[in-house]
């Protein structure tokens, strides 16, 4: 079984391809839970969305968010009574809000509600979010505590960043399916896909004991680089490890992963890291990473089972 870390739009990416190339029970895919929030009284999970909707097929890649063929009567509703729309839900992406906060408010676990959200969409593949519990992360930068979606869609990742807080990430467990399959004696891999490694892994690994129980496996943690030539290909990853006093390297990213993992995917354009992060432990490869279609989407996938099983018959596994 292979455990795949997600979120955001490439976490996502590498996700669907994994899941067009493993049959759906050797593959678990967890995703962030940071991101979510409650907005006009609905409960939104914008990561757990985003792969999902990805994986069926029905994402809006136009957006890089929502569904595709959207429409947003909805919206221009609250627009003409003078309510904020600065985070946009589209009218068919409503109807996946309001039946996850129904079900929560029934008394499901988000794992339960995702597993049924993902049933309605025909996702085969298994999504899981990271936990049950409550985690929020929050941006601190030059202008104040910001929530999450304030810094990263009302404020549009303008401010400078300080520093990043998984907020009550210590009182939060990781989700059962999580838990389950990190102690599975089927665990052949631990993927971390080219997510933002401050915002979209960064809570995973501040759940209580994640990373430890990460660093005693005896198996593949690969993380797939999601920076290239000193640049996210999405989002403000870059631009917060420059913040932070951080190069935009994969050399960065891997000292944020630390012991959580033993192996790195680079883009071909930064394989002269390779020697450096060996210097650190990590064993390195190069192949190109960037996923503009389907097809590159299952190219990387196979890329990075196969270095995982390279890795095994090598016994690199601490």
């Amino acid at each position: 079984m292979i455990v795949a870390l997600a979120g955001g739009v490439g976490g996502a990416k590498l996700a669907s391809g994994l899941a067009a190339v493993l049959p759906p029970d050797e593959l678990l895919i967890v995703v962030n839970t940071g991101d979510d929030f409650e907005h006009f009284g609905l409960h939104i999970s914008p990561d757990l969305d985003t792969v999902m909707y990805t994986l069926a097929g029905r994402a809006n890649s136009e957006l890089g968010w929502g569904l595709a063929g959207e429409t947003w009567h909805c919206m221009e509703a609250l627009e003409q009574v003078g309510a904020e729309t600065w985070f946009r839900l589209g009218d068919r992406d409503l109807g996946t809000h309001l039946a996850r906060t129904h079900r929560l408010r029934r008394g499901e676990s988000l794992s339960a509600v995702t597993s049924a959200l993902c049933r309605s969409y025909g996702v085969a593949a298994r999504i899981a979010p990271m936990s049950d519990g409550d985690v929020r992360t929050f941006v601190h930068t030059r202008e104040g505590e910001l929530a999450f979606q304030d810094y990263f869609v009302r404020r549009r990742c303008e401010p400078q960043v300080t520093a990043i807080e998984y907020r009550d990430a210590e009182r939060a467990a990781p989700a059962g399916a999580f838990a389950r399959a990190l102690d599975s004696a089927d665990l052949e891999a631990v993927i971390i896909c080219p997510s933002n490694p401050l915002l979209s892994i960064g809570p995973m690994l501040a759940l209580p004991g994640i990373r430890d129980r990460l660093a005693s496996l005896r198996v593949p943690r690969i993380a797939v680089s999601p920076i290239i030539r000193g640049e996210a290909v999405k989002g403000p990853a870059a631009k917060i490890l420059r913040e932070l006093g951080k190069e935009a390297s994969p050399m960065s990213v891997a000292q944020i992963y630390g012991n959580a993992i033993n192996a790195m995917l680079v883009d071909d354009d930064d394989a002269q890291q390779i020697g450096q992060l060996g210097e650190m432990g990590i064993v390195a490869t190069h192949a190109p990473t960037l996923m503009k279609s389907a097809a590159d989407r299952e190219r990387v996938a196979r890329t990075v089972l196969q270095f995982a099983q390279s890795l095994r018959e090598r016994r690199v596994t601490v």
